[in-house]
């Protein structure tokens, strides 16, 4: 229990607002999940983000991100980020 108090202690106070956004922060890590193949982690940070101030042309300026970093398998995994919910 100590070690994950800490470890969202240390999470929590860098992706805080500060030089970079938090929202910014957030998309950063849904990149990373893309790149490391964690869909599920994607489709959770890009509601973190979403909560955070995000739209949906920001994650999907990340999700283009992803894929140029990961390639095809980043942008397969990084679209579980989209939103199921259509105007």
């Amino acid at each position: 229990p100590l070690f994950v108090y800490f470890y969202f202690y240390q999470r929590n106070n860098i992706l805080k607002d500060g030089a970079i956004p938090e929202k910014y922060k957030i998309l950063m890590t849904m990149i990373v999940d893309a790149i490391m193949a964690h869909p599920e982690g994607c489709s959770a940070i890009a509601n973190r983000a979403r909560a955070a101030g995000a739209s949906e042309a920001e994650i999907n300026e990340a999700i283009e991100v992803a894929y140029l970093f990961g390639g095809t398998p980043a942008l397969v995994t990084a679209t579980n980020a989209l939103s199921t919910e259509r105007s």
